[in-house]
């Protein structure tokens, strides 16, 4: 058997493996585990991340007050393989992604993430979840003193096959569980294209799968001969191919090995698309969004800009919701072309009684951005040096204007002089939000000198010494 101290290190390295792999194809993200080795253990929290707090009352109520998961005692007996499993599903806590599993070694077991607000789909990240449980109750059953960090190292460089592993369990509900398909020669292809220029553009242009079965539904405008098929793993062919694509309703089609043609119209439900938009892409499962790629890796992000925090910051100030909503609308209409033409920008956000007075472009008469076509002429010019002056009557007052101020603490060097100059500008102005973003995507969002949108740098956590404590402990400390 093992021992408390050997137990201790299966749960540290799979969740730090897990926090690691789940950092890099979702952002910063912390992991926790609930869990009871045998049916009649106390429930118990490793959390050393505080993942979960803020979470005690519906934890309380889910694994205390009630005692439904203690109900399928049976469930696992009569099983001889330890690493078969029995699904828990998702706990649908606010801001949280779980998902956990039975087995013969461990009891219960209900893992948990973030739930980042820019996530194309949770079903990667479930199967993630899914597979820590699966490796922590294999690795629960190895006796003697010895263990090895694999199960770490394989969460940790687990991405494409989350993705994988979602996308089948999708095709077996669509098709039936007894058909076979191999969906990482599939990935790996998407990931060779999408790395792979051509006169050095980054390819665009759609690549559906489809299943033979679904020939007939689909409009070719060219098949190719069987025995002239492009194959998939010729990356640099099917780069040339999808120049014949690309700005265009039509899409290269392929049965998973090789490019069967060229069609156009729309597509069977029953289908998977890489969706290439020069030096990234979205891979979607019936024209639902899984993932987005990028530099060769796979990744849960929608790739549009977040703006949680401008939302809950507008809710600070008093003004009509109808007129908030619209503000907002306005300004993430101007933030997202920022980011698609990939330009940088500021958009000063002024929502004090008296227009603050700004060094640049004056106009005449107000812009009101209601209007689609002043708003159209907004957002080019934004690519004006210099910032975008909008109050909260809904118009824009000026644009290339410089922003002044005092030096700050935060002010981050690497970050450059846009960035800067909006920290010490909204540190003398109380009531401007300002919002920049960046040539390379990302966005910031600014007040009182502050960058509401920093990633927090969540603090590393070392091996346990004992075995975490029991739920009602944990809520109690």
């Amino acid at each position: 058997m093992l021992t408390d101290s050997s137990k201790n290190l299966c749960l540290f390295n799979i969740l730090d493996g897990l926090r690691q792999g789940l950092s890099n194809f979702s952002g910063p993200s912390r992991a926790a585990v609930i869990y009871a080795e045998k049916p009649d253990d106390p429930i118990s929290v490793y959390d050393p991340q505080d993942l979960l707090r803020g979470h005690e009352p519906m934890l309380e109520e889910i694994y205390l007050d009630a005692h439904k998961w203690r109900t399928n005692r049976e469930i696992t007996k009569g099983v001889k393989h330890p690493g078969q499993i029995f699904p828990e599903k998702n706990l649908e806590l606010s801001g949280l992604i779980s998902r956990g599993a039975r087995t013969r070694s461990v009891y219960y077991q209900m893992w948990f993430t973030e739930h980042h607000p820019d996530i194309c789909s949770i079903g990667p990240t479930e199967r993630w979840l899914e597979h820590a449980a699966f490796l922590l109750s294999l690795d629960f059953t190895i006796e003697g003193p010895f263990y090895s960090a694999t199960s770490g190292y394989l969460l940790r460089e687990y991405a494409t096959h989350a993705v994988r592993d979602y996308i089948l369990d999708e095709i077996c509900v669509m098709f039936g569980w007894d058909i076979k398909i191999f969906v990482l020669p599939i990935l790996d292809a998407i990931l060779g294209i999408s790395k792979t220029q051509e006169e050095g553009a980054w390819p665009r242009g759609k690549l559906v799968f489809i299943s033979p079965d679904d020939l007939s539904r689909v409009d070719f405008l060219v098949r190719f001969p069987p025995h002239e098929r492009p194959s998939l793993k010729n990356h640099k062919h099917v780069r040339k191919l999808l120049q014949a694509v690309e700005y265009s309703d039509r899409k290269l089609v392929s049965f998973g090995n090789h490019v069967v043609g060229i069609a156009a119209g729309e597509m069977p439900k029953r289908r998977s698309t890489a969706d290439f938009q020069g030096d990234f892409g979205f891979l979607s499962l019936s024209g639902l969004p899984i993932c987005s790629f990028s530099d060769g890796n796979l990744y849960s992000t929608t790739r549009k800009p977040n703006l949680v925090n401008l939302e809950e910051t507008l809710l600070e100030f008093p003004m009509d919701t109808s007129v908030r909503h619209t503000l907002f609308k306005i300004i993430t209409a101007i933030v997202h072309d920022a980011g698609k033409e990939k330009h940088g920008c500021t958009l000063v956000i002024d929502l004090t009684p008296d227009p603050v007075t700004l060094s640049g472009q004056q106009l005449e008469q107000p812009m009101d951005l209601q209007k689609n076509r002043l708003l159209n002429l907004a957002k080019s010019l934004a690519k004006v040096d210099g910032a975008l002056h909008l109050r909260g009557d809904l118009h824009l007052h000026g644009f290339a204007c410089l922003l002044h101020g005092s030096t700050v603490p935060g002010e981050n060097r690497a970050r450059g002089a846009r960035f800067n100059s909006a920290l010490r500008f909204s540190a003398e102005h109380r009531q401007v939000i300002v919002v920049v973003v960046s040539s390379d995507r990302p966005v910031s969002v600014i007040q009182e000198g502050v960058e509401l949108t920093a990633q927090c740098e969540w603090t590393p956590f070392s091996k346990m010494l004992h075995l975490p404590p029991s739920l009602a402990e944990w809520i109690e400390s």
